[in-house]
């Protein structure tokens, strides 16, 4: 398996930030890693040796990158208005940055699908909503999609434009609508046992279902917790059935 460590200075964050690539050729992936872990987190929990049969086979190439939740969303010594604010500065580094990475290394326009467990399913699932020109699909598990549990009660535009269970509901544009309707693989999946969360699946599905874009939420049994296993096999299945 080709495995290309890389990075560089972010002019949107204004620092250093690493990523990943496995494989040589297939759909590319963006995988967001959980709550505050680095762009090696699939590696060390054995989910790229899961899913390495599809990367070798050419089927996908997984790009991995770090979260800043430490720098936004979880650091309760930063007002929440500057957590919303620093969360799009890395949304900038995302569309900015990140995609025209990944179509260079793809070379070429590819439509890009999303990936992460837990806070990463959030991540993954709000670039996508946001910017459905640039992302083709998503793989969600386990996510809590409502920010504002994370703003302490603070409110303004810029949480209000990184909540999905907000912004979702009112969007009734002519551009970014359109193209939602069109996505046909956006997987929203949670386990049900310890520490899962599915009625947060279920709302964000709900949310979908009223705004006509087509997706499928796949609740798994009481067995898989909110953890590794859990998304090892998720994601194994996911990518070998509906990609």
């Amino acid at each position: 398996m080709q495995r290309i460590l890389d990075g560089w200075h972010s002019p949107s964050l204004d620092q250093y930030m690493e990523i990943v690539t496995y494989g040589h050729y297939g759909f590319p992936l963006l995988m967001f890693p959980t709550a505050a872990a680095d762009y090696l987190e699939y590696e060390r929990f054995l989910v790229i040796d899961v899913i390495q049969p599809f990367i070798d086979s050419g089927k996908v190439k997984v790009f991995s990158i770090n979260s800043i939740n430490r720098e936004s969303w979880m650091n309760r010594n930063m007002p929440p208005r500057d957590r919303a604010l620093r969360q799009n500065q890395y949304n900038r580094y995302i569309t900015e940055e990140v995609v025209p990475y990944i179509w260079n290394s793809c070379r070429g326009r590819i439509g890009i699908s999303t990936a992460g467990a837990s806070l990463g399913a959030y991540h993954c699932a709000n670039q996508l909503f946001r910017r459905p020109d640039l992302f083709d699909g998503m793989i969600a598990m386990s996510g809590n999609y409502n920010i504002r549990s994370f703003a302490n009660g603070y409110y303004d535009e810029n949480v209000y434009f990184n909540s999905p269970y907000d912004y979702l509901p009112n969007l009734n544009d002519d551009t970014y609508l359109p193209l939602l309707r069109q996505k046909t693989r956006l997987y929203i999946l949670s386990g049900q046992g310890a520490y899962e969360n599915p009625n947060g699946s279920r709302r964000l599905s709900a949310i979908l279902g009223a705004k006509g874009i087509p997706h499928e939420l796949d609740l798994w049994g009481y067995d898989m917790p909110h953890d590794w296993p859990t998304w090892r096999e998720m994601l194994k299945y996911y990518i070998g059935a509906k990609f």
